[in-house]
């Protein structure tokens, strides 16, 4: 089996969650590491932007590694950290993790964990199918009784969306100006963030030169 990376330079990647915090810990391990280039963000786990991983995904090349401080730095989600580090594989691009073992994709043992951690990620996908199919088919039964409120439509979601981003409604307020369960408000933002968060993983970042 032929592993990524390994071959070229290594590129680090640091992030913090709120300007309070300390991101000089982790430029100090990456560089320590023998990191060439480090590109940094300032957003929170949830932020669907990050500028500094956007640029440095644009910026790896073939044979080059992606060096974080910490696994969690780099992921969102399981899913979303499994599809980037499967773009960054289909590259010929490694990903190692200063401190967590075993995470680096460099190594047999290291790939061989991140197949792992795709069958998961599979998994947790397929039982949240399976969990919405269920809950759907609970809530068309009660709605027939007519006794409980309806699920999340798309339709409702974007209505729902609009009421936070415009009039600055909380999700639980929303959900009561909607009539629908908070909780079922928060699922429904949380899965539409995860599949947004996804498909922005695997957009094939532009192409250009770089200077070493």
């Amino acid at each position: 089996m032929t592993l990524p990376g390994g071959s070229g330079a290594r590129i680090g990647y640091a992030r913090v969650s709120t300007p309070e915090q300390d991101i000089s810990l982790q430029i100090d391990a990456l560089e320590r590491a023998g990191c060439s280039r480090i590109f940094q963000d300032v957003a929170s786990g949830a932020k669907a932007e990050r500028k500094g991983l956007d640029e440095a995904l644009a910026y790896l090349r073939p044979g080059d590694t992606l060096v974080v401080w910490k696994i969690d730095r780099l992921g969102r989600s399981l899913a979303h950290l499994v599809a980037v580090v499967e773009d960054l594989r289909s590259r010929g691009i490694g990903f190692r993790s200063l401190t967590d073992p075993g995470m680096d994709t460099t190594t047999a043992s290291g790939a061989l964990i991140f197949h792992i951690f795709g069958a998961l990620a599979a998994f947790e996908r397929e039982l949240i199918r399976e969990r919405t199919k269920a809950g759907l088919a609970v809530a068309a039964a009660r709605g027939r009784r007519g006794g409980r409120r309806p699920v999340v439509t798309a339709a409702v979601l974007k209505r729902a969306k609009a009421l936070m981003h415009d009039k600055g409604l909380t999700v639980r307020e929303a959900a009561g100006a909607l009539k629908i369960g908070k909780t079922a408000l928060y699922d429904a933002l949380r899965a539409a963030e995860d599949e947004e968060q996804v498909k922005a993983a695997k957009t094939p970042p532009r192409k250009g030169r770089r200077a070493r």
